[in-house]
């Protein structure tokens, strides 16, 4: 009966999830958005960690190669709520946001390997940013510019891993991204009647590998030792388009009503975009130690390289990418997995931060010159709340900040409350007839 019941579960949030791509920041304005941490909620309560970590009954959506150690069929489901204060010299705004973060299933084949496919959105666009140029005088306005952006990108993937000799295990991942963005930027001058309205949507397709290893050692005393490392390949995805520009006017409610669209020098209306988004190659090395259903400690380190675009997003000289790196250290406790005296002794403690860079980098001056680097620190915690048999919520708490005032640029102060609910049991078992 709770095999029909995931499945069923499994198709309905399947199409729910394509649907969600609900972002409140205005960083969601670079490349192809506001992009997802590709964790669990219980990797998010460590601080991110996990090309380290495996376990029989989680999923690990950083290491396919923890999948060797899968013993259980899982279906899980995560939820996001962000809720978002946006800084700037003189302003302060605050924004709540929800989102589905991912819906997976895994399941374990034979005694050394394992195999996971689900989705997940990996991109948010949805910013509304105004700009407004004053006169001389400092108290008329001469213009005003709206930027806004909408749509994001989601990723089917499929993992596999398998022990290979004594405490290693390989892994390989491959997922397949899609997605819409669509950005405008409409401009108003004062003492005219129409406005002029910038306005260009693409689709994203494109697809990548990751290679994953693990390697586990059991010391004395049940104290166990482990390392890993992924690389995921660098790839490409295609962008595909159309922008045209037009006149129209605003009403007080901010309806618009399209007057005419423009042509372009060679007298075409529509222009299309065809290009490319770059993304780099990325790696990510880790170390950890602790006793299985007891504790565990670690520490990763990802870099990766700079992402690069060919005609897409209107080559604007407002911001560029360099190289990203993240550092990040976390763990659990379990007082006692099969205590019958103290619910709270069966509960997973978790906690972890993380500093990362991002890789972007805004232009916060007139020239081409003067770009700042936008860096992002997090501090999580979170619980295991175990259901009946095998099953647990999962609840995740992060506090961070992201950007900075300084230069005239935009700091993000957010609270990330996730959760997931984890269905682990024995599935595919046959049946002994005595």
């Amino acid at each position: 009966m709770i095999k029909n019941i995931v499945v069923s579960i499994l198709l309905l949030t399947s199409v729910v999830v394509m649907g969600q791509r609900t972002s409140s920041s205005p960083y969601s304005f670079f490349g192809i958005g506001d992009e997802f941490s590709t964790t669990t909620v219980e990797q998010s309560a460590m601080g991110g960690i996990g090309v380290a970590f495996s376990h029989y009954k989680y999923l690990n959506f950083t290491n396919p190669a923890a999948y060797a150690n899968l013993r259980y069929s899982t279906y899980s489901l995560g939820l996001l709520n962000n809720d978002l204060t946006v800084k700037t010299d003189n302003t302060k705004q605050n924004s709540v946001s929800t989102t589905l973060s991912y819906v997976a299933l895994a399941f374990p084949i034979g005694d050394k390997a394992g195999f996971s496919f689900g989705m997940q959105p990996i991109s948010s666009v949805g910013y509304s940013l105004t700009n407004t140029d004053f006169a001389l005088d400092g108290t008329s306005i001469n213009e005003i510019t709206l930027f806004e952006g909408s749509g994001g990108v989601n990723r089917f993937y499929g993992s596999f891993g398998i022990k290979v000799y004594k405490g290693l295990s390989l892994g390989v991942e491959g997922d397949f991204s899609f997605g819409n963005v669509e950005n405008s930027i409409t401009n108003q001058l004062v003492n005219v009647a129409l406005a002029t309205k910038y306005k260009e949507a693409v689709e994203l397709r494109g697809g990548s590998l990751k290679f994953g290893a693990q390697y586990e050692n059991v010391l004395k005393d049940n104290l166990m030792v482990t390392a890993g490392a992924t690389v995921k390949l660098g790839n490409d995805l295609s962008v595909s388009g159309e922008s045209l520009t037009y006149s129209l006017t605003l009403s007080g409610n901010g309806v618009e009503t399209v007057r005419d669209t423009l042509v372009n020098q060679n007298g075409d209306k529509v222009m299309d975009i065809d290009g490319d988004f770059k993304l780099p190659v990325k790696t990510i090395l880790g170390v950890g130690v602790g006793e299985l259903d007891k504790w565990y400690a670690g520490i990763e380190y990802e870099n990766k390289n700079a992402i690069s675009t060919t005609s897409i997003f209107g080559n604007t000289t407002a911001y560029r990418f360099g190289k990203g790196n993240r550092i990040a250290v976390g763990g659990f406790y379990l007082p006692k997995v099969n205590s019958i005296s103290s619910y709270w002794n069966r509960v997973t403690y978790r906690a972890g931060l993380r500093y990362e860079n991002t890789g972007l980098l805004v232009n916060s001056g007139t020239n081409n010159a003067n770009f700042t680097e936008i860096k992002d620190f997090g501090i999580s915690f979170g619980l295991g709340l175990p259901l009946k048999g095998l099953s647990t919520i999962n609840t995740g708490f992060e506090f961070g900040k992201r950007g900075t005032i300084s230069n005239n640029l935009i700091q993000e102060n957010y609270f990330n409350f996730r959760l997931s609910l984890s269905l682990s049991d024995k599935w595919f078992v046959k049946r002994k007839i005595d």
